[in-house]
């Protein structure tokens, strides 16, 4: 066994460095990571390297285990007060707008393809969970008001939890109870997976805020962990896990817990790896001699998905909720797919469901097609609408002994071109106690502001604010960056411009 343990370790670690530097190239092409990691598993799977790997149901099993990690890492990193304002369109969006999307997109594939109505709504439902992996990746580069970034991350995290449940109940040869049996159980799955990831989250909190580890790097440990066993006993319970999971992590990253930078960067890590792991999985699962038939359906499907479904799901939800036609369009066309919906189609592909096989070259084909335009679109899409955020302060996760004893966080505000920033005092910012300007980098030279050092474009700040007044700081922020000094004289306190 030893040699070939040695062969797999050494290709492994190959395909790992490889996927790690391809996310330099691929930042600089401008195509979406994701892809180039299916890529590499397609490249090394039977249609390149000749590697044979055609199990389904392992494939499954370690795909749930990349997403339990994905899931958590997108819990830990959200803040509970830019997600609270959208907790209630995303529960929306992630319950009324999944079955608005099942049904459009089953309805269509079922009319133009012919497909008997299981396998249509297996197609629907596998493709309406928008991938937290792709979501992740995409919005935190883009410079975007808190509240789209926060729904849409919201949104990803929460709807894996129902299609789960709806792609296994579709999967199954036949429902053995009437409707409202079923509809009880999902409702029972999320209800108890959400109490399961609340009691997690508490009673983690407690335990780590007590413990005495000897090890700092135990810490991150600890926590990932945590979020694991919020899954397990979710699942153990009959009930949601990665609802259990996303919760879980929400209450631990809005929690001031010792070594906080320290755990958010471990599960940044992993969530990279599981990510890096699963895609070359899916990569090396597909098989390259079926995907040309695949094309046409993924293409009508994708179509269904992004014209019509997605669309009408966001509408539908946003019904209740002050949403802007701006901000309803940019939420329909950023719901992007990635590895989840690959990973529920080998569900149905496991459970050797008719059709399956199909089904599954077709989600792969869509994925590649729609996330490379979709995610190339995003940018020129939020400007040409006008919902950019240039000089949105953004976080950066540094691990240092006096932020840690201050609970503090240290944030990078650009002033971009058009900024009212531009002009303003350091003093005239009136950031509230707490919060103040560190250092101010002009020219590729750093220096220490004075209040009356005035800012210029081009100039890149660093503000260190600790956890009490970090939400006020960002607010005043963004009321100078659209105001100017004059901001309280025109009743502008940052809160958020509906479209």
């Amino acid at each position: 066994m030893t040699p070939e343990l040695d062969i797999a370790l050494l290709l492994g670690a190959a395909v790992l460095l490889v996927a790690v530097g391809a996310v330099r190239l691929s930042t600089r092409l401008g195509v979406p990571s994701l892809l180039v990691y299916l890529a590499l598993g397609v490249a090394i799977g039977e249609g390149g390297l000749g590697i044979r790997f055609d199990d389904a149901e392992l494939t499954r099993a370690l795909g749930f285990c990349a997403l339990i990690v994905i899931i958590a890492e997108g819990g830990l990193t959200a803040r509970w007060s830019t997600l609270r304002p959208v907790l209630g369109l995303a529960a929306v969006l992630s319950t009324v707008g999944v079955a608005v999307s099942i049904v459009v997109v089953g309805v269509a594939v079922h009319l133009l393809l012919g497909l008997d109505w299981r396998l249509a709504l297996l197609y629907g439902a596998v493709l309406s969970s928008t991938d937290a992996a792709a979501v992740f990746a995409t919005l935190r580069r883009l410079r975007l008001p808190p509240r789209p970034v926060a729904l849409l991350e919201a949104e990803s995290g929460m709807n894996d939890a129902p299609v789960v449940l709806l792609v296994v109940l579709l999967s199954h040869s036949g429902w053995s109870h009437p409707w409202w049996y079923e509809a009880a159980l999902v409702v029972y799955e999320l209800g108890v997976g959400a109490a399961v990831g609340v009691a997690a989250g508490v009673a983690g909190t407690w335990a780590l805020r007590r413990a005495a580890l000897p090890s700092a790097g135990l810490y991150p440990i600890a926590a990932v962990g945590i979020t694991v066993l919020a899954y397990a006993g979710g699942t153990v319970l009959h009930a949601s896990g990665f609802l259990a999971v996303y919760v879980a992590g929400v209450l631990l990253g809005n929690a001031r817990l010792p070594h906080r930078q320290a755990i958010l960067g471990f599960a940044d890590g992993l969530a990279w790896l599981a990510q890096i792991g699963l895609f070359v999985l899916l990569g090396l699962l597909a098989s390259p001699g079926r995907l040309d038939a695949a094309v046409l359906p993924a293409v009508v499907a994708g179509l269904a998905l992004v014209l019509l479904a997605r669309p009408l799901s966001v509408l539908v939800s946003a019904l209740p909720f002050r949403v802007g036609l701006r901000e309803q369009t940019f939420l329909s066309w950023a719901g992007l797919r990635g590895a989840v919906p690959i990973v529920l189609a080998t569900i149905p592909l496991s459970e050797r469901v008719p059709g399956a096989e199909r089904l599954f070259d077709a989600v792969f084909v869509l994925v590649v097609i729609f996330t490379l335009v979709q995610t190339g679109t995003l940018g020129p899409l939020a400007r040409r609408l006008r919902i950019t955020a240039p000089a949105e302060a953004t976080e950066i996760h540094v691990e240092t002994a006096p932020l840690e004893r201050m609970r503090a966080d240290l944030l990078q505000l650009e002033v971009p071109p058009g900024s009212r920033l531009a002009g303003v005092h350091v003093d005239e910012l009136r950031l509230p106690l707490g919060a103040s300007v560190t250092l101010v980098l002009r020219d590729g030279v750093g220096f220490v502001p004075a209040p009356d050092t005035r800012l210029k474009t081009g100039d890149s700040l660093l503000i260190v604010a600790t956890g009490g007044v970090r939400d006020a700081a960002e607010r005043r922020l963004r009321a100078v960056s659209r105001r100017g000094r004059l901001a309280r004289w025109f009743g502008e306190y940052g809160d958020e411009v509906e479209a």
